[in-house]
């Protein structure tokens, strides 16, 4: 496997990093699709297999096509190492299980997303591991849960849909301080606009089926950072299977070389439909990190180089007139998914939040007013008249 030379810019190493060639020389990455190896000799397999050899071994412990992007998104996010899954959710699955036992305490930042909330509380509970929910946006409430059985800090950033943004650097130097470590999912921003691990994390998680693929085709998930940790990680994963298929991998590794042309775009599109939101009669309030208005403004422009497309806001009105919004859509798509070309729809509080108990709802400030829109790629003067033509209905019926 070859690798090209470091770069300091991140176009280069997004479509560099990890690159290597097959036995046809092919200038794209190859696509490696075998459940097995063929070793030199009996001596070869052995060394192998007991890791004293470099090479590959069997497709659940590694593949060159996987291993390939793993060098890339840890290039990417400035990381000491990859690991990838079959899914974001089983990229917490291996943090999960290599690196917490049971009587540990987790913390958990408030309005992430509802499914990580769920595992944690309700199916590590099962194993011992307790967990308590905090303010992503306040350092002190994060301080006084600290308990001496404190493992880990798990948070979301900007948090998904209300786009509450937590202090980097704040938490991590208060977890480094109590020997806890800090787990970012940078699945919103990818590291083409915000870096946790620079800002002191020790390890971050994306779900791959977002921005990094970008265009809604494959399921996957990758967990980046210190060596020590993806190890303890990677062969936890490796072990109970569910790994990266090749296929996703490959087309992880193409969507990569644009990513930061995507992210531009998406924050671009984002932007001007944000504004355009505020304006509307229609609207209540609208949740971005790219306005003005935004609360968290300095820290916003300290830790991210750009807001991602990621736009929730709530109507004037309630549940019934957020569903009449997205059902009089026709060119937004209403699906659950986000980071994909194609803008994207949905009501939080009855899907990806939908499990919540609505006191959590209240909490979190997930409320049934709210619509959480995903910005694509298309002419941002298509995106915004087709909500506009949606948002007619709210201001008709409220007449």
């Amino acid at each position: 496997m070859t690798q090209p030379p470091t770069s300091d810019s991140f176009a280069t190493r997004a479509i560099r990093a990890g690159q290597y060639q097959d036995l046809s020389d092919s200038h794209s990455e190859g696509l490696a699709l075998t459940a097995s190896y063929v070793f030199d000799d009996a001596e070869d397999a052995a060394e192998k297999f007991a890791g004293r050899r470099p090479g590959n071994v069997y497709v659940r412990f590694s593949n060159p096509t996987v291993a390939a992007f793993e060098q890339r998104m840890a290039a990417l996010e400035q990381a000491e190492a990859a690991v990838a899954v079959a899914s974001g959710m089983a990229a917490y699955l291996g943090v999960a299980l290599g690196l917490l036992k049971a009587g540990d305490h987790v913390v958990l930042a408030d309005g992430m997303f509802g499914t990580t909330t769920r595992f944690f509380q309700t199916y590590l509970k099962k194993f011992q591991v307790s967990s308590s929910i905090v303010d992503v946006r306040d350092v002190g409430e994060w301080r006084r849960q600290v308990r001496p059985n404190t493992a880990m800090f798990v948070l979301e950033t900007p948090t998904n849909p209300l786009m509450h943004v937590a202090d980097l650097r704040a938490l991590s130097a208060l977890a480094a301080e109590h020997g806890i470590l800090t787990v970012v999912d940078n699945t919103l921003c990818t590291p083409a606009l915000q870096n946790p691990l620079t800002l002191g994390a020790d390890l971050v998680i994306h779900s791959a089926a977002k921005y990094i693929d970008g265009q809604g085709r494959c399921g996957g998930g990758v967990v980046v950072g210190r060596e020590e940790l993806v190890q303890e990680i990677g062969g936890v994963l490796r072990t109970a299977g569910p790994g990266l298929s090749p296929f996703n991998a490959w087309t992880f590794l193409k969507s990569l070389e644009t990513l930061e042309i995507r992210m531009r775009e998406h924050s671009r599109n984002g932007q001007i439909l944000a504004e355009w939101l505020e304006r509307h009669p229609a609207v209540e309030q609208v949740f971005f990190t790219g306005l003005k208005s935004h609360p968290q403004r300095e820290l916003i422009d300290s830790q991210q180089s750009g807001p991602g497309g990621l736009v929730s806001f709530t109507i004037r009105g309630d549940q019934e007139a957020a569903w009449r919004v997205a059902d009089h859509l026709s060119l937004i798509s209403l699906t659950t998914n986000i980071g994909d070309t194609k803008s994207m729809i949905t009501h939080p509080a009855s899907t990806t939040h939908g499990r919540l108990s609505p006191e959590a709802k209240e909490r979190s400030g997930i409320t049934g007013n709210m619509l959480r829109l995903s910005v694509g790629l298309e002419h941002v003067d298509d995106i915004i008249a087709d909500l506009d033509k949606a948002l007619d209905n709210v201001t008709i019926s409220a007449e």
